[in-house]
Formats: structure tokens, sequence, C-alpha cells
């Protein structure tokens, strides 16, 4: 069987040689290609007459994938499949699979590590100190004491609760679903309205779906808290960008960490966000760290395996 790793999974050489090996041994084609292209012809040609295709987070489009009347599977080493063509998927009865939760720890860790930055206005310390400036002006705020309302309560939600537990925070949580998971981590669940009004800070950590995409907007930052902070390291098509903006500009909120974007870095330099005060951005690194890299990298390895034996796993519901 012909499969193909359409980009670098960010691992070792060596690493991904080790993966690929028992593909190999098992008499399958194996290709690898060393860098990424959204040229959707370079894709077709890079992907004509594999059975299986690897991919990560580079779009896969239904333009693409139905070019490709041979593809019977789709491994994603990422968590979310919205870059995925799904209905060309649908059509051709594509299977797709990701690798849910390899990221859970380091999404929540950057959460907490952006909560920190705004609360204690690190990048501000660290430009008044490169400039000869005092402490003036940066006089910040504990997380202890602080309530947290997390809106999401899965895998990473709870992971963030523990998290802002360990630090001396409520944690409240609104999902669809009461999670014991979540309520184990500390998680006390109420209505979205309570936790809005409640929270001091308010962290995403939803899919983006047909139901999510711009759910979070100019409405709920209005029930905020005043002075509270927003923290979105989920997706950035959940929520409307003008109206974080102009949150953050009128002094609703005191400020924000956000980590995704409604498009992928590099940022236009007209986006709303890159002009708003008390902001703390990253360039969509949340899933970013050397163990993340490596657990992704074996579970896609490992789903390709379990589809070629017939007993598929972390498929996605298309």
């Amino acid at each position: 069987m012909r499969i193909v790793l359409l980009e670098p999974l960010g691992i070792s050489e060596e690493k991904l040689n080790e993966l690929a090996q028992p593909l190999k041994d098992d008499g399958n084609e194996f290709i690898a290609y060393p860098d990424k292209t959204s040229d959707e012809d370079e894709l077709v040609s890079r992907a004509r007459g594999a059975e299986i295709v690897m991919i990560a987070n580079n779009p896969l489009p239904d333009s693409v994938i139905t070019q490709l009347p041979q593809l019977k599977y789709i491994a994603v080493a990422f968590t979310g499949i919205d870059h995925v063509g799904l209905n060309a998927c649908r059509k051709q009865h594509v299977v797709v699979s990701n690798c849910a939760g390899y990221s859970d720890t380091s999404v929540a860790e950057l959460t907490v590590g952006l909560t920190l930055d705004v609360l204690r206005k690190v990048l501000l310390g660290d430009t008044a100190a490169r400039m000869g400036k005092t402490s003036a002006g940066l006089v910040g705020q504990e997380i202890t004491g602080k309530t947290v309302g997390l809106i999401g309560t899965g895998h990473i939600g709870s992971a963030v609760a523990k998290l802002f537990t360990a630090f001396g925070a409520t944690v409240l949580g609104y999902a669809r679903h009461t999670s014991q998971t979540a309520i184990d981590a500390g998680v006390t669940f109420v209505s979205e309205e309570e936790l809005l009004k409640q929270s001091d800070i308010v962290s995403l950590h939803l899919p983006l779906n047909d139901q999510t995409k711009k759910s979070f907007g100019a409405a709920q930052f209005a029930q905020m808290k005043d002075g509270a902070v927003f923290i979105n390291c989920a997706r950035g098509a959940i929520v409307d960008n003008e109206a974080l903006a102009y949150a953050l500009r009128s002094g609703k909120l005191a400020g924000a960490g956000v980590d995704v974007f409604d498009v992928e870095p590099p940022l236009p330099a007209d986006y709303p966000l890159l002009h708003a005060p008390n902001l703390v951005l990253t360039p969509h690194v949340g899933f970013l760290t050397k163990e993340g890299l490596e657990r992704r990298a074996q579970i896609e390895f490992d789903n390709v395996q379990n589809y070629l034996a017939g007993r598929p796993t972390n498929v996605c519901e298309l």
C-alpha cells in the first residue's frame, strides 16, 4: 500500500525512520516530504496513487481530495480536523483519524502561561527593563483567590482546571455535558451566564464546528466582569476578534492572551488584535512542544498501523 506523509511532523529524521520502519517491513511503500506546501497541484501530485495520506495541520481541501480517487484513509497529526475537506471525505467514504490528547498538557500549560503574562505584565516588564525603565505601572495580580471560568471542559479543559486549582483559584465550568473527570479536577459546573458574571479569568477550550464558530462575541464579552481577563488557546474562529479588540480598547477587559486566530500566522498588518491594548499574542504555539510533537507522531503512526490491521483508532465523526 502506498502511504504518503505530506509534511514534516517536527520530529528528528531518526525518529521518523524509526516510526516508519514497521510500515516498510510490512511491505508498504512509505514516502515522506520534508517541506509543507499549500499549492493544490503540488498536494495532488504528492498524494497521487496513495491509499493513505498523513498530514498535520497542512490544509487538505475538498478540491484536492476529489482528485485522489484511490484515497481511503487520512491520518491527521492534530486534534482538530477543520482543515480537512470533510465533504469530499464523506462522498468518497474516506476514513479520517486524529491525534486527540497529544497536546493536552502543552496547551494547558500555555493557557496558564498566558494568564500569568497578562496578570503579571511580563512582556511589559521585559520591555521596561530593556529600555532602562523602572517598575512604575507594572503592578500585577495573583491567580490565587481568583475565579477562573472554563468554557469547554474536555481533556484540555480538565488539565487546565488542575493547574489553576493548584494555584489556589476557584474553577467554574460550562459545557454541554458535565464530566466527572472535570469535577475531579476541581470544576464546579454552572450556566454560561453565571460563569461569565462570576469569573475573573475566562478561558476557551472548545472545538471549532458549525455550532461554535463565532459563538463568543460582543454579547458574551458584555456579560463578563469589568476588568476580567480573556484567554483563547482553542480555535481562533470561535471568537469574534473585532468584538474582543473593542472589549480591550474600551477597558471592559483588563487584558487577554490569545494563541489562535481565524487565519493562520503570519497575521496581516490590519488584523484587529494587532492594534488592541493589554494583549499578549503567540503565533499558534499551544501544541508546539518537543514532548507534544513526539506524542502526536507516535499516535499518528499507531493510527495508521491500526487502520492497516483492520482496527482503526481515533476515527473522527464526519
